[in-house]
């Protein structure tokens, strides 16, 4: 018997299941699905394949993933600990990411997807047990530092306190390099909406080049905790709401705040604007018709973009492609997606043009 994996188990946002499996089924016919718990998928690979340990998935709703192979039951965490590492044998590792599926959808009663204390002692734990004196050291010190690129990482999904299913997989991209894609972040107390967890997980999930100084427009900024997270990096915001922006927002002398919709602003006030986000509370297609308003206005050159794309019906996830597609028309030749942790049930889209690749293109319509 080879011991190539014939699984990948796959961890979603709660409510997600389904635009996993529907995207799988189009980007991989050949996986099958097997097993499902909220926010919690495997699927049977072909017995064949050769899908090598830093296999990318492409997936937009898939938070993390790993090569599965199999679980560990029982009652007490320390016998569980020394048997995850039955199950995974005598391959290499470098590192051992431990998560817990989400219980419920980011922002529900306060829920927010996160390692917490007891997932860390279980992480230290498994890590206590290891046979291989002294090769995770690093590890069990820094559990919530990220992994380095091209290490070997032994996943451990917590699905229920007494079921434990373990993976693996070789880190090859920023959202890898966290124990189930979650980011240590905490909401600070001055943020004045969680709107600033997702902004900032966006940055830095995204990795655009915004550099202090550099001139952002937040269209839906009000109240303003995603234009603090974009302030705190050095960067002039030029918020765009008809509601009203908290007075700490207000008061810091590098945010504007256009008290209009963004189909009322002038298209010169985008001059020197060079970077974009959009957070509105509308279907997807009203919020690419207002982007590409701007965007692709002669006056305007928007290097790069953070959008969020809400999906008031989980349908709406298989119109996603098309979207990105819009986007890519626009001239942006770096058009990524992903539900991220802070997500609720909608997606966020980053977009990059290379310098001097886009072109003027007409406005719509």
């Amino acid at each position: 018997m080879s011991d190539r994996p014939q699984f990948i188990l796959v961890t979603c946002q709660v409510g997600a299941e389904s635009a996993v499996k529907n995207e799988l089924a189009r980007l991989w016919p050949a996986f099958r699905f097997a097993y499902s718990r909220p926010g919690f998928l495997t699927f049977r690979l072909p017995r064949d394949h050769l899908l090598p340990d830093d296999f990318r998935l492409h997936s937009v709703f898939a938070r993390s993933y790993a090569f599965s192979l199999g679980k560990v039951v029982g009652d007490d965490a320390a016998a569980m600990a020394g048997e995850v590492w039955g199950v995974w044998g005598k391959r290499p590792v470098a590192r051992v990411h431990v998560w817990e599926r989400d219980t419920a959808p980011p922002g529900d009663r306060q829920f927010e997807p996160r390692v917490n204390p007891a997932v860390i002692d279980i992480a230290r734990l498994i890590a206590q047990s290891c046979p291989q004196p002294g090769i995770l050291a690093e590890s069990a010190g820094n559990l919530l530092h990220p992994a380095k690129m091209g290490e070997m990482v032994l996943d451990c999904v917590l699905v229920e306190p007494n079921e434990w299913w373990v993976g693996f997989h070789q880190v090859h991209s920023f959202e890898s390099q966290w124990p189930g894609g979650l980011l240590a972040l905490e909401l600070p107390p001055e943020a004045v909406s969680r709107a600033w967890l997702k902004m900032e997980e966006a940055l830095r999930w995204s990795q655009l080049p915004i550099r202090p100084g550099a001139r952002c427009a937040e269209i839906g900024s009000a109240p303003g905790g995603a234009s603090q997270a974009l302030l705190a990096r050095g960067v002039h915001v030029l918020g765009i709401d008809p509601a009203e922006m908290h007075p700490v927002v207000l008061a810091d002398p590098h945010f504007t705040h256009i008290r209009r919709r963004a189909s009322q602003v002038r298209r010169r006030e985008f001059r020197k604007v060079r970077w974009l986000t959009a957070d509105m509370n509308v279907a997807p297609g009203y919020t690419l018709d207002v982007v590409q308003d701007i965007v692709t206005h002669p006056l305007v050159n928007i290097r790069g973009m953070i959008l969020t794309l809400k999906l008031f019906e989980w349908k709406l996830a298989d119109e996603l492609p098309r979207y990105l597609e819009r986007v890519r028309g626009w001239g942006y030749n770096l058009v990524r997606a992903r539900q991220l942790h802070h997500n609720r049930q909608e997606v966020t889209v980053a977009a990059l043009a290379k310098p001097f690749v886009r072109k003027p293109l007409p406005r719509r319509g």
